[in-house]
């Protein structure tokens, strides 16, 4: 799984949309498109998180085949990114609320299984929710992350 290179440069994806179908615990069969996003400050929030960044903790827990930590951090990338868009496309609303209900139901389930049992998805997954990020800005990213841990060493 490579997370390196994300988009070309000049190439435009404001926000990943999956088409999710799933029972729901009426037994009604639904089929439902959701919304994921990460802005360039969360991700840079995320970075800063992670020892040695999150794109390289993801690939280390990938590589170890690390099934608790690979879970664990899809979780995180799925209700982190997760969010309803308003109407006018303006804003990209998230809340903890609004995590918490997608995490509710069956439609998460059938993502994360589908992100677990599916390397090539996972990795699309999660370029898709990354803005436009192209190899550059991505180094950008990862160079503030250092220049602010080596301030607060």
């Amino acid at each position: 799984m490579e997370f390196a290179g994300i988009y070309k440069k000049g190439e435009k994806k404001r926000m990943y949309e999956k088409k999710i179908k799933y029972k729901d615990y009426n037994g009604n069969d639904r089929e439902e498109t959701f919304y994921f996003n990460l802005k360039k400050s969360e991700i840079l929030e995320m970075q800063l998180s992670e020892e040695g960044g999150l794109i390289s903790t993801l690939q280390r827990i990938v590589e170890t085949q690390d099934a608790p930590q690979i879970i664990k951090y899809f979780k995180k990338i799925i209700l982190a990114s997760y969010g309803v868009k308003s109407p006018d496309g303006v804003r990209f609303m998230k809340s903890e609320k609004l995590s918490k209900d997608f995490e509710d139901t069956e439609a998460y389930s059938e993502l994360i299984i589908e992100m677990y049992s599916n390397v090539d998805f996972a990795a699309e997954f999660i370029k898709g929710v990354m803005p436009d990020l192209d190899e550059e800005s991505m180094k950008e990213i990862d160079a503030k992350v250092m220049e602010m841990k080596n301030e607060n060493s």
